[in-house]
This record gives C-alpha cells, sequence and structure tokens, in this order.
C-alpha cells in the first residue's frame, strides 16, 4: 500500500481570507516503511507574509518572492500523490488549503476521505492528552530537535515517524527497508537464495527402530494396508 505523509505552511489559517500555502513537503511510504523519495516546494504566495506566520516557520516576502505559484507546480504534486492515501495531521487544515489552490487553479479537487487524520488517530488512543506533533514525538521518544520552525518537510518527516507508532509500533525486527534483508545484503547487490549443504546430516532412525517397524509391518500379513500402499 502507497501512502504519502504530507505537511503545508500557509500565510494563516483562513483561504477564505486570502491566505495561502507557502511550502509542501511529501514523504512516501510504501507498505508502511519510507522509501525515501520526497517531494518539497517552496511557493510563492503573490501576498505579503503576516508577521505571525513569519514568527511560526520563518519564510518571508524577500525569500518566497522569486518562487513559483501554486498553479505552476500543481501537476507535479498531484504527480507525485498519485492515488496514494493521505497521512495528515490535522487534516482537514491541509486539504481546506490544497483544495481551495486547486480551486483558484482551476484544476480538479482532491477528495476528502483520502486524508487520514493522526490528530484524529491521537485524540483516540490518548484521549485528555496534548496532542500535537511535538508532544506526540515526546510520548513516543521520537528526536524532534531539529525542528526549532516549522517545516514542511521536515514536520512531514517525524510525522511518518509518529505516524507509524499511531497505527501500532515501529516493529525493528520485521519492519525491513525496501531494499535490505535480514541478512543485510541489499537485493541490487546480492540476491540471497538457500543454498545446498555441504554435508548431509546423519539418519536420525536407528538400525533398531528399523528393524521394529518392519517386524510391525510383516505382523499386519499381506492385507496390510501399509503393504497394498508400498
Amino acid at each position: 500500500m502507497r501512502e504519502i505523509v504530507l505537511d503545508t505552511e500557509t500565510t494563516g489559517f483562513e483561504p477564505a481570507e486570502g491566505d495561502r500555502i507557502v511550502e509542501i513537503g511529501a514523504v512516501e511510504l510504501i507498505g508502511h516503511i519510507p522509501t525515501g523519495r520526497t517531494y518539497h516546494q517552496y511557493i510563492n504566495p503573490k501576498r505579503a507574509m503576516p508577521k505571525e506566520a513569519f514568527e511560526v516557520h520563518g519564510l518571508g516576502d524577500e525569500f518566497l518572492a522569486d518562487k513559483p505559484v501554486f498553479a505552476d507546480v500543481a501537476s507535479a504534486f498531484l504527480d507525485f500523490i498519485g492515488e496514494a492515501q493521505l497521512v495528515i495531521h490535522n487534516a482537514s487544515f491541509d486539504m481546506k488549503f490544497l483544495n481551495a489552490e486547486f480551486s483558484w487553479a482551476n484544476m480538479p479537487l482532491i477528495a476528502t476521505e483520502r486524508a487520514v487524520d493522526t490528530l484524529a488517530i491521537a485524540r483516540r488512543r490518548f484521549p485528555g492528552s496534548p496532542a500535537s506533533l511535538d508532544a506526540l514525538c515526546r510520548r513516543f521518544g521520537i528526536d524532534n530537535s531539529a525542528r526549532t520552525l516549522h517545516g514542511a518537510l521536515l514536520d512531514s518527516e517525524i510525522l511518518a515517524d509518529v505516524y507509524l507508532e499511531l497505527i501500532g509500533g515501529r516493529q525493528p525486527d520485521f519492519a525491513l527497508s525496501a531494499s535490505q534483508t535480514r541478512t543485510g545484503h541489499t537485493a541490487a547487490s546480492e540476491e540471497w537464495r538457500p543454498r545446498p549443504r555441504g554435508k548431509a546430516l546423519p539418519a536420525r532412525l536407528t538400525k533398531e527402530a528399523a528393524a521394529a517397524h518392519e517386524a510391525f509391518v510383516e505382523a499386519m500379513g499381506d492385507g496390510g494396508l501399509w503393504k497394498k500402499l508400498s
């Protein structure tokens, strides 16, 4: 199963009030294992960055001035996510912004049911406990020390770890990477196959046991089923 863990950064809270996406980050999972494929894009919102938003993610007007607008990167983003399930923390927030941007670009919207909301999962699993990304990192012992500011790609990478914990926990003895076998050989460098033994194992049937079995079969006579099938 292919999943895309994603996050966005924006100029504010409401696209209906003119707020726009300024960054998208996404991480690919296949079978709940990160593949190493990512998507990352800064976006020019064509509006001034409010001070409150800048303090969250540090993306200012000067930095974003030469970045593409959403309509210019929308197709590449859709190509990356394909038909995969989307994994998002507070999914309603990111989905309303993504679909607002697609609407403004006159492109089809993303069905909301494609999104799995890790915030909702965390609240069901730990009712009454903090469910922010930072709080979940503390709960699961996930290193988020690099998260001094919000960043879409970094937050997606952290969320991927959180998501795997939320759905049952990472199991390093079983969750092998896509290219790593249990013996440590990579699929690209060497394909592991069972090999014949250099020396056959000694027989476990003793002479006494074989003789006893033969006597037992003889005692059944010619009508014995064993003799008919042998």
